[in-house]
């Protein structure tokens, strides 16, 4: 399905050396704010407790942190779940003050206020399983990037998986680099968000890469140099781009408009994910294919060894 075609290939790879510089360059900013601010991580990977509560009338969320500050309890996060009546509070460990403790405390000092208050949830989450959490998210990433770097060795030449990694390894550092900058919370659904984001970004190094390898084995294409050959492959996929990443945007920036706070860390993840996803795709993998050398060589020696084999 094509909504539009360009007649005249775009010349992407001129800009090769320059978009590999402002890549580098990002990249570079995102690790800085990573090592110097750091990622907040939600209660989920640090510990604590997490209250759900319930107001008849509503509850002023600004009037809530305001009062939660005088307890001294350290970073209190207060997030309205859809409307200001369901409110969830997520309180930090205390060392030496039980968790119980902790909740009754906030119960009580919520009721001076609003007595008609009420406790719908209370959630206790240790050092420990956050530490679990933080492993376990860590292995999925991991298995993720290798069951990618395997699929792409099997089907592509090693210059593609190569590229296709860096490319999505740059899509992740800039997703956490942004949460760092802005310390937006860092929970498991943002997690969930940069996994969806891998798979997403992969595919569409996969649609470049193979029309890339389909040109190759044209005639037309025969007296056209490799950077033009990637040129027209790039150019060719671009109406299938726009339209399913214009759509996908627009479901994902609706769930980032009116998902509510329950589905914000996702939503924005998924946001920066695609929209970097596209531009790695393009900008990032492509370049780095002539960077490693790719030539009609290179991918005629896999085919012939193939022939070979099955002869």
């Amino acid at each position: 399905m094509e909504l539009f075609k360009i007649k005249r290939d775009i010349p992407f790879m001129s800009y090769g050396k320059l978009t590999t510089f402002i890549s580098l360059v990002t990249f570079i900013a995102a690790v800085f704010f990573l090592v110097t601010k750091g990622l907040n991580f939600s209660v989920e990977f640090t510990g604590g407790t997490v209250m759900e509560v319930q107001y008849q009338q509503g509850a002023d969320v600004n009037k809530m942190r305001e009062r939660l500050d005088t307890l001294k309890l350290g970073d209190v996060q207060v997030q309205a779940l859809g409307t200001n009546r369901h409110i969830m509070i997520r309180l930090p460990n205390k060392e030496g003050v039980p968790s119980a403790q902790l909740s009754n405390n906030v119960m009580n000092l919520l009721k001076q206020d609003s007595p008609d208050v009420t406790l719908r949830q209370v959630e206790f989450i240790g050092p420990q399983v956050g530490d679990e959490l933080v492993t376990n998210g860590l292995l999925a990433l991991g298995m993720v990037v290798v069951g990618i770097i395997i699929y792409l060795s099997m089907r592509f030449e090693w210059r593609f998986a190569v590229s296709a990694i860096i490319a999505n390894m740059h899509d992740v550092v800039i997703i956490l680099g942004c949460f760092a900058f802005f310390q937006w919370e860092f929970s498991l659904t943002v997690l969930a968000g940069i996994l969806a984001v891998l798979g997403y970004s992969v595919n569409e190094s996969v649609v470049v890469f193979d029309r890339i390898r389909e040109n190759f084995r044209k005639p037309q294409m025969r007296n056209k140099t490799v950077p033009q050959i990637i040129d027209n492959a790039i150019t060719a996929t671009m109406s299938r781009t726009i339209i399913t990443h214009g759509s996908t945007e627009a479901m994902v920036l609706s769930m980032l408009i009116f998902g509510g706070a329950a589905l914000h860390g996702f939503a924005m993840a998924l946001t920066i994910g695609i929209v970097f996803g596209i531009y790695s795709s393009v900008l990032v993998a492509s370049p780095l294919l002539l960077m490693f050398g790719l030539s009609r060589e290179n991918l005629a020696k896999p085919q012939k060894q193939k022939e070979e084999a099955v002869v």
